[in-house]
């Protein structure tokens, strides 16, 4: 059995997009903060009107929706439901010892697709673009998952 390492091309390659997609993830957590700063608004809790350093004169109203703060959880939401199938799927793909080519563009193929996909929906266009830029990501998903399926099997 050969030990995993980042001496193999295609591990690393994966390692790299695997990184920027947690990467990516983890500051959608950030970027809702940042927003809900900057609208003083998005509150999700009742216990999040309490005084505090950081909110010192609460107002229920910051416990109300509000569309921008709201866009950025729908975009980590998105990326919850996908991302990880990715860093699955991917993982397991390398395990095919697939040409570093293919690896490559499946990869960076997906991280390319989920940042514009960000963009897309950052930007509010529409359900249309957004469902094209997240289609390519899905069928690479599948396609490694079929490939990880079919060695798994011995074909």
């Amino acid at each position: 059995m050969q030990l995993l390492s980042l001496s193999d091309p295609v591990l690393a390659t994966y390692a790299i997009a695997a990184s920027l997609m947690i990467l990516k993830v983890v500051a959608m957590s950030w970027l809702t903060v940042v927003r809900m700063k900057q609208e003083n608004a998005g509150l999700r809790a009742p216990e999040d009107l309490k005084p505090t350093r950081l909110n010192p004169r609460p107002d229920p109203t910051q416990l109300h929706p509000n569309e921008r703060v709201e866009r950025i959880r729908r975009i980590q939401m998105n990326d919850l439901e996908n991302v990880p199938f990715f860093l699955a799927a991917g993982f397991l793909y390398t395990l095919t010892t697939p040409p570093l080519w293919l690896a490559q563009l499946l990869f960076y193929g997906y991280v390319v697709t989920r940042l514009l996909h960000f963009a897309a929906y950052a930007t509010g266009q529409t359900h249309d673009i957004r469902a094209a830029l997240w289609t390519p990501g899905s069928l690479i998903i599948a396609f490694m998952s079929g490939c990880v399926l079919l060695a798994a099997v011995g074909f």
